[in-house]
């Protein structure tokens, strides 16, 4: 089934306090994906970071990013103050992560928190309790790695003292005795991260949005995983590795790249039947719908460069585990749902394992359109493509669309052009063109950069390789999601076939409760329907109806959606609207204009519950008839709220007022057609 989706990291969301995170924000993204028609939220992995702060240099393969912590849920709980929040210093820069403040300032409210939860242990300790209990295989070991980095103030495990390096049974129990507390409260952590988490993703799958995880091929040579279990990797008697990972020279990079990872040991993993790669994955299904595996050309081959050097001239490459991991997977795990990145340098051993996994793999069409490239177009061009496999405009490492378009040779943008069959002079224009080849190819599923959609230049990349210091900081700017953000995305999608099926609401009630703090946005009649109708400006309203009766709304440009509904609901508004007129006119003149907008906000209210996809038609043809039957006495309320009221309540009446004849149309129309069915 085709379908469409949006690339945005947790971290890049608009948030109050420092970064992207589980708050408000990212349930009002999940709601603009819904609105516009997208059926996938693609992310990068949710991993602990840690130094360079790259999401895929983790901790642990199996942690959470405590970042990710919503303070404001914290808050609605009473485990944080508002005033601690607020007064916390996170940047000043809403558009940016200050990751060295988000350090200092982050697990110091975060240790707050903990410590009142600990002294509280109410339900949620229970609860805690179960956490600790289902998790033990990774959670303690975790817990305690990070408990033991902070004693010996942030060295790597490799530097520590061998009697714990090395994992001795003695230093073991000394050192969780000392550092009790500490565990404890790395083990909170990951309880709170989960919580949230699973709370927004099944939010997220209600609304029908699927959620792409990301999984790293590698872990971080700095981690839990590598510590505790040593066997799983190519290391020495000593517990130092061998090799590591990185890849060869090429003409980006004149030495190669050193990532650092260590390599795993295959023949062990082999052995087990690849046990730790079952857990590893069936604990990323628990996280996500589908899961995007990175650097899937390891499997087959990968580059091994001798721990010893600096730089990766002189590595090899060695076989990978092939077809058989997959296999075992298959077979403990059932069908996978995963993409297949194999991008860069791609063998014909590779696109074997490619087609023998069965997996889609991706397309990005930055890579098209390269005059030096001749493998290019074979492989990226949208008329190579078949239906399984995923096509991207770019991804978190590219350039963004925008940017890219302002860097590229003219020899390359004419490629572009030529391929569309005309000139584009205009660079936002042809942003959307790109966008549209993406939308219009055979590929089942197409995911495209939020900051593409949103025409962004380079400041809003999220990575470039090889570099440090500027990358993974890229945030959303407040309400920088309007309505308009997402009229080409929705545009596309529905062109090219990609809309989703339309899926039941979810109850408001489903959303985290945050007494104190801004709701995520309803999906009933918003708050600026309300003042729309208000102000008497003649729109439609536009929220929480189906995508058929949104369209039908833009193309009546105000006039009556002239569908026939079911009895049923034309009675319901009819004595709905007649009860609100009738209310409203026994009102006092202060409050009667007040009075009937509130009673038909919960006239459409109504008949969006009652009959969702008819909402709109029900509210655009029973609007009229209301305001109507209580023109009169709206007009009272208006001679005498322009007296007593500010001016704009006033102008607001007199609307409604110079509104009465339009109503009175209406509602002989109405009638007309009544007597006609």
């Amino acid at each position: 089934m085709r379908a469409s989706g949006v690339l945005l990291p947790v971290s890049s969301l608009s948030s109050k306090y420092g970064i992207g995170c589980f708050s408000k924000e990212a349930y009002q993204f999940v709601d603009f994906l819904k609105k516009n028609g997208q059926s996938y939220w693609q992310i990068l992995p949710l991993g602990q970071t840690s130094y360079g702060d790259s999401p895929y240099q983790s901790f642990s393969t199996f942690a959470g990013n405590p970042y990710f912590i919503s303070l404001e849920e914290l808050i609605r709980k009473g485990l944080l103050k508002k005033k601690d929040c607020d007064a916390a210093d996170f940047g000043k820069d809403p558009a940016d992560v200050d990751y060295g403040k988000m350090y200092r300032v982050r697990y110091r409210l975060l240790k707050k928190a903990f410590q009142l939860f600990y002294d509280i242990k109410d339900t949620e300790f229970v609860k805690f309790l179960a956490f600790q209990e289902r998790e033990a295989d990774w959670l303690y070991d975790y817990a305690l790695f990070m408990a033991l980095k902070d004693y010996f103030k942030g060295k790597s495990w490799v530097e520590w003292p061998d009697d714990i390096r090395l994992r001795q049974p003695e230093a073991l129990k000394k050192y969780e005795e000392q550092l009790k507390e500490q565990i404890l409260f790395y083990e909170y952590l990951q309880f709170e991260f989960f919580s949230q988490w699973e709370q927004l993703k099944s939010y997220a799958n209600k609304q029908g949005v699927k959620i792409i995880g990301d999984i790293p091929i590698y872990v971080a040579l700095d981690s839990a995983d590598a510590w505790a279990q040593p066997e799983l990797f190519q290391f020495d008697e000593d517990c130092k590795p061998t090799a590591v990972a990185g890849c060869p020279p090429d003409g980006f990079s004149a030495t190669g790249q050193l990532w650092g990872n260590p390599l795993y040991n295959w023949e062990y993993h082999k052995h087990t039947q690849y046990a730790w790669w079952i857990r590893r994955v069936g604990a990323c299904y628990q996280m996500y719908d589908v899961i995007r595996i990175d650097h899937f050309r390891g499997f087959d081959e990968y580059y091994s460069i001798p721990a010893e050097d600096q730089t990766a001239e002189f590595g090899k490459w060695e076989k990978g585990p092939g077809l058989g991991l997959f296999d075992a997977l298959n077979k403990a795990l059932g069908d996978l749902d995963v993409i297949v990145e194999d991008l860069g340098y791609i063998t014909d051993s590779v696109r074997e394992l490619v087609r023998a996994v069965g997996f889609p793999n991706m397309k990005v069409l930055e890579f098209a359109f390269d005059a030096r490239d001749s493998s290019g177009p074979r492989d990226y061009l949208p008329y190579n493509y078949d239906k399984n496999c995923v096509v991207y405009t770019g991804t978190h490492d590219n350039e963004t669309l925008r940017g890219w378009l302002d860097s590229i040779p003219k020899a390359d943008y004419g490629m572009i052009e030529r391929y569309l069959g005309r000139r584009v002079e205009d660079k936002e224009e042809m942003v959307a063109e790109v966008i549209r080849l993406a939308q219009a190819s055979s590929a089942n599923l197409c995911i495209i950069p939020m900051q593409d959609y949103l025409v962004l230049d380079n400041k809003a990349r999220i990575n470039e390789p090889s570099t440090l210091g500027k990358n993974w900081r890229w945030r959303l700017l407040p309400n920088q999601l309007t309505p308009q953000a997402g009229l080409l995305m929705k545009k596309l999608t529905k062109t090219y076939g990609r809309m989703p099926v339309q899926t039941a609401r979810v109850k408001e009630s489903e959303k985290p409760a945050e007494e104190d703090i801004e709701k995520p946005a309803k999906q009933s009649v918003s708050d600026e329907a309300s003042n729309q109708m208000e102000q008497g400006s003649g729109k439609e309203i536009q929220k929480s109806v189906s995508d058929e009766a949104v369209n039908q709304t833009e193309q009546s440009s105000g006039k009556e959606i002239q569908k026939s509904v079911s009895d049923e609901a034309v009675n319901q508004t009819k004595q709905s609207g007649e009860k609100a007129a009738d209310e409203t006119a026994k009102s006092d003149e202060k409050s009667a204009a007040k009075t009937i907008l509130e009673d038909l906000e919960k006239v459409a209210a109504e008949a969006v519950e009652k009959d969702f996809g008819r909402a709109a038609e029900v509210v655009g043809k029973d609007f009229g008839r209301a305001a109507a039957a209580a023109g009169k006495a709206i007009s009272r309320a208006a001679g005498a709220a322009l007296e007593k009221v500010s001016d704009k309540v006033a102008d607001k009446a007199a609307e409604f007022a110079a509104g009465k004849s339009a109503g009175k149309d209406g509602r002989k129309d109405s009638e007309k057609k009544a007597e006609r069915k």
